[in-house]
């Protein structure tokens, strides 16, 4: 039996993990457990990986059982947090739950399946996503709370003043270099990708106003602001937050995925694109090396079945036929929901309720599928998974992030940049492979949308195969998660 604790943090220090204690039912259960016939498991062969699952909200359960497709050794998969907040006995019988339904080759009947198999970045989380950036403006008159309370802090770290002072003033050299040369554009392009509320977009161009003032060259006369959200109630509060600076703004709704849909006539013109908090909330599969062997982690999306039967009791249903409307919450949304089904749902406050509960009870079930090559995995459009070699193979078994949406969108972002351009991204961003190794990076959940932490490696291996330089530092602020990512054409 291989036993992998992957919080390393966690093992020492004030607050410190009780291995013993958080282990020892686990332990139990797998050297008692048997059946008529004997051992029901063969322990030499079973993997346990324990992790510290930082989220307090998520889609995993404290004992999760992960088979790997084609026979190979089953995976005990452990949330340390989570069995730490859970009676032993508990623990035990999960575990012994768990080994059972494996060895029958079933699932147990512990849920409301809502998908079938399929790489992750195809479940039905991300188009629960989707849908609360589609109706952003329900959600938040449900809960009474703006979306960015869910982030830690309860705001963005990107709003803070002193990088974007920084930012403007090497804009502001570039800008003088390239006039001292004739070289200089008219106009003078700036797009931020998920400008959020439009706090960050305020803050920026308050301060750009107030140093082109003191500079003395006019840059704001030529300024041109793009906004670029999904979601369109969120372009709404944005436009007002900076309507002192109407002339010099203009809005766009596009999936961050794919900028050149909207932005493709500024190729080459954009001084600099920014980017904070979205390459984060954008689909992303995982890819996990077990035993020297690539494997395709598979999820499928499912309801606990008390959960499942609460909330169909709730709406005076059977169970199971919980799982077809669910697929309706997701193809039409509340208001259409509420209009289709008015035997289930009063009004459009109700169908809310019922997308809430369901998104508090969402979890994910995984398991593991051989690839027959890195080659026949794609990333996104035309970057092959081969890119991934030289970040798995750092020796012994890994889990990380491919980041598919964030490499899809940064590959088609990077063209739009001039010459002298820069691309720079706040967001919570792995820099060394290793990281996957000592943590849990997501999934997790926010109030109502997913977050995972962003593989900067691949995308420094994308930048890079494209002719830019991809740097990381923290973000200035102690005890920040948040990582600057920059790209700059390579000289």
């Amino acid at each position: 039996m291989l036993v992998e604790i992957r919080p390393a943090a966690r093992l020492r220090g004030k607050n410190a993990v009780d291995l013993t204690a958080a282990l020892a039912p686990v332990f139990g259960a797998l050297t008692t457990e048997t059946d008529d016939a004997g051992p029901v498991t063969d322990l030499s062969r079973l993997r346990v990986v324990a992790d510290w699952v930082q989220y307090r909200n998520n889609f995993r359960t404290p004992v999760e059982l992960r088979p790997v497709v084609g026979g190979g050794p089953p995976e005990l998969a452990l949330d340390l947090r989570g069995i730490s907040g859970t009676g032993a006995d508990a623990v035990t019988s999960g575990v012994a739950a768990a080994l059972r339904a494996h060895h029958s080759g079933g699932t147990g009947s512990r849920h409301l399946t809502l998908e079938e198999w399929g790489p992750t970045r195809d479940s039905a989380i991300w188009a629960f996503n989707s849908l609360y950036w589609q109706h952003l403006q329900l959600w938040e008159e449900a809960t009474g709370q703006g979306y960015e309370s869910a982030l830690p802090g309860g705001q963005s770290d990107a709003r803070h003043l002193e990088p974007v002072r920084e930012t403007i003033g090497k804009l502001f050299a570039i800008w003088d270099s390239l006039a001292d040369r004739r070289a200089l554009p008219e106009e003078l392009y700036v797009v931020e990708l998920g400008v959020g509320n439009g706090n960050q977009a305020g803050t920026w161009l308050d301060t750009f106003v107030e140093m082109d003032r003191a500079h003395g060259r006019e840059y704001y006369r030529r300024l041109h602001y793009l906004m670029c959200d999904y979601s369109p109630h969120v372009l709404e509060l944005a436009r007002a937050t900076v309507c002192d600076h109407a002339e010099h703004v203009s809005s766009f709704v596009l999936d961050a995925q794919r900028p050149l849909t909207s932005l493709a006539f500024l190729r080459f013109k954009v001084f600099f694109v920014y980017i904070s908090n979205v390459y984060d909330n954008l689909p992303t599969d995982e890819i996990a090396t077990i035993g020297q062997r690539e494997h395709l982690v598979e999820a499928r999306a499912y309801l606990p079945d008390t959960d499942a039967t609460a909330i169909a009791a709730g709406l005076g249903i059977e169970p199971e036929t919980l799982g077809a409307l669910v697929q309706k919450l997701l193809r039409l949304g509340p208001p259409l929901l509420a209009e289709a089904y008015p035997q289930h749902f009063a009004d459009v406050p109700a169908a809310v309720q019922f997308w809430r509960e369901c998104w508090q009870s969402l979890k994910l079930q995984e398991r593991y599928v051989p690839l027959h090559g890195l080659d026949t995995y794609e990333i996104a459009p035309g970057i092959s998974g081969e890119l991934l070699r030289p970040l798995l193979a750092t020796g012994g078994d890994v889990r990380m992030h491919v980041s598919n949406g964030a490499a899809t969108s940064f590959a088609e972002t990077l063209p739009l940049l001039h010459p002298y351009g820069r691309l720079q991204c706040h967001d919570i961003v792995v820099t060394d492979p290793h990281q996957y190794r000592s943590g849990f990076r997501g999934p997790g959940k926010y109030d109502g949308s997913v977050v995972n932490w962003v593989n900067g490696p691949l995308l420094a291996h994308i930048g890079a195969r494209k002719g830019f330089d991809v740097s990381f530092a923290p973000f200035r602020r102690n005890g920040s998660n948040i990582i600057t990512m920059t790209a700059d054409v390579r000289d």
